[in-house]
């Protein structure tokens, strides 16, 4: 036999001293092992609570023992099991959603129709429109015969669906109902303000009408917000459940199918892999615009930059050091540094030139009210799995922190994009080159991950534009390459020690302008590879500040934001992914430049 009495009740009302209100309600319902929800509002009380019938009856005497519920009445239904699993009681703006100022229930409200009237209307056959003020997912569930729907999934969503019917109704006779009657409480005074001029609301909702007039004029159940999910017109729980993921009603056969899979989804909301990736992808995106909006590095703030000290450098002092590691830097910019107090060791305090630096030891380098350059943060993703992150890196971008940028990075963008995981690259781009980059978004990952890059089993594709017409459909350069940095950050080729290191080319169209189009696979990684392969043979690369025409070198590194693009794309990439190794392929779109 049923043992659980289940109310839901509302009342518009003027209410005060609403968190007193709360705190004696909270205890008085865990005293007397009640469940459910009470929202609280200087516009009245919403309440769902269920359990015993006598501590029920005391709950409904101490709240109409208060001001303006004196006339609170509940509708009243049993059932076996507690439908609720914890007893909340909260201060809301609204006691229901809405979102449009101006509404009052209690000084102007619609007029009520009763059950029984209505039930007679209905009878009759008089002409009357059924509105039902529900969410979509409710009516699948049940709702009057013929009545009128406006396709919503949030009651917010009501004013601009009323806004959207049609004109000559505005002088029918419309009868709006929802579950218990307080979403028509608000909807009937909007749609007067919006000039419909004969409407009315059913007094109590749908329950209310099952209890007077049982299932006359009605087709199905009734939806509720509780573990019931569904009452009949006899106010019994019926077998109908809900999908915990989109909240849609089900049936036995929906509960069947193999695309419900209890508390993920079902055949209404069911993703392949594809969607729900597309889903999270779009979700990433928002979160990058977000992150960069404006850009992290915009602001002025107090950049450290870490120095760790390696074994060769051990009794060195630290002048020498700097001046080893970063020999690209003027040695009379690091004096300046020490004289202003910008290095510091690893407690934050200033230390000399001549302080002798040992193996594993860590010098800060401070750059007081740092504000970087602007870069394109116009990251778009790919693809994403809970190993690896594909996507396209614009340009100018630097790839990690470097020079006069930090916070403007790929690496310090997606590291806010996904905290706390901080994404690994598995290789990386120049801050001018555009195109796909592979990043492992786990230590782990990225064990498996990089070392295929190191083994030469990653086949990547470029596309570049150059200044020239080579004489060839296809050639290879295979001049080694400076490991150390040279001028301005660049590399040379370095026949007696530099690295290994070689580049396959293909001419795909060569254009009337004197410049051409080619198909770039670097066989080898080293920095700047195929842009100093490319000078070195004569046919820079269109839009490079460095490398320049005439084996000239040019003076940054890093693109002003509205400087011409450098022509090279990172077209194509193919690697083993790191948890399955399965053979995968990435191709980005081609830019303006490259059409």
């Amino acid at each position: 036999m049923p043992s659980i009495t289940n109310i839901a009740a509302y009342k518009f009302a003027s209410l005060t001293n609403l968190k007193e209100l709360r705190e004696q309600l909270t205890a008085q319902c865990k005293a007397w092992g009640l469940k459910g929800t009470i929202l609280l509002s200087t516009e009245g009380i919403n309440l769902f609570v269920a359990g015993p019938r006598t501590e029920i009856d005391l709950l409904l005497a101490e709240l109409q023992s208060q001001p303006g519920l004196e006339e609170l009445k509940p509708k009243i239904s049993e059932s076996e099991q507690q439908p609720f699993s914890r007893m909340l009681v909260k201060i809301k703006k609204e006691i229901i959603s809405f979102g449009v100022d101006g509404i009052d229930p209690i000084r102007r409200p619609s007029p009520k129709l009763a059950a029984r009237e209505l039930k007679q209307w209905l009878d009759e056959g008089r002409p009357v429109t059924l509105l039902d003020t529900r969410n979509d997912y409710e009516v699948k569930l049940g709702t009057f015969k013929n009545a009128l729907t406006v396709d919503i999934d949030h009651f917010r969503e009501f004013p601009d669906a009323v806004r959207k019917l049609p004109s000559n109704m505005k002088e029918l006779p419309i009868v709006m109902f929802c579950t218990g009657g307080i979403r028509c409480e608000k909807a009937g005074p909007f749609m007067e303000r919006e000039g419909f001029r004969n409407i009315f609301q059913l007094d109590g909702g749908i329950l209310k009408y099952f209890e007077e007039c049982g299932n006359a004029h009605y087709d199905g159940e009734c939806f509720v917000f509780d573990q019931r999910v569904g009452v009949d017109p006899s106010l019994q729980e019926t077998s109908s459940s809900q999908c915990f993921a989109c909240l849609t009603p089900l049936t036995a056969e929906d509960c069947n199918d193999p695309r419900y899979v209890e508390a993920k989804s079902c055949p209404y909301c069911f993703k392949t892999d594809e969607q729900q990736r597309e889903i999270a992808i779009d979700a990433r995106h928002a979160e990058i615009r977000r992150v960069t909006s404006p850009l992290p590095g915009s602001q002025p703030y107090d950049n450290v930059r870490p120095l760790k000290v390696s074994a060769k450098f051990n009794g060195l002092t630290l002048l020498e050091f700097l001046n080893r590691i970063l020999a690209h830097v003027p040695g009379e910019h690091w004096l300046t540094l020490f004289e202003q107090g910008r290095m510091l060791n690893a407690n934050h305090q200033p230390v000399g030139p001549d302080q002798v630096v040992h193996a594993g030891e860590r010098y800060l380098h401070l750059e007081p009210a740092t504000s970087e350059p602007d870069v394109n943060a116009n990251i778009r993703l790919l693809y994403e799995d809970e190993a690896i992150i594909v996507l396209h890196k614009p340009a100018p971008l630097p790839m990690h922190p470097s020079g006069r940028f930090n916070r403007n990075t790929l690496q310090y963008i997606l590291s806010a994009v996904y905290e706390p995981q901080h994404p690994r690259p598995a290789h990386r781009l120049d801050a001018n080159t555009t195109g796909v980059v592979v990043f492992a978004r786990t230590k782990h990952f990225a064990g498996l991950l990089q070392p295929q890059f190191a083994r030469g089993e990653v086949e990547k594709v470029y596309v570049a534009r150059v200044v020239g017409h080579p004489t060839t459909d296809q050639f290879t350069c295979d001049a080694p390459i400076s490991a150390a940095a040279r001028e301005f950050g660049s590399r040379e080729i370095d026949e007696a020690d530099g690295l290994p290191a070689r580049t396959d080319f293909m001419v795909l169209q060569r254009f009337d302008d004197g410049t051409s189009l080619l198909e770039v696979v670097p066989i080898t990684g080293r920095t700047n590879q195929i842009r100093v392969h490319l000078w070195q043979l004569g046919w820079p690369i269109c839009g490079d500040q460095v490398y320049l025409c005439n084996q000239q070198l040019g003076s940054t590194q890093t693109h002003p934001i509205d400087a011409p693009p450098l022509c090279l794309l990172a077209k194509r990439i193919t690697f083993n992914h790191p948890r399955t190794m399965q053979r995968m392929t990435f191709e980005t779109e081609s830019p303006s430049w490259l059409l």
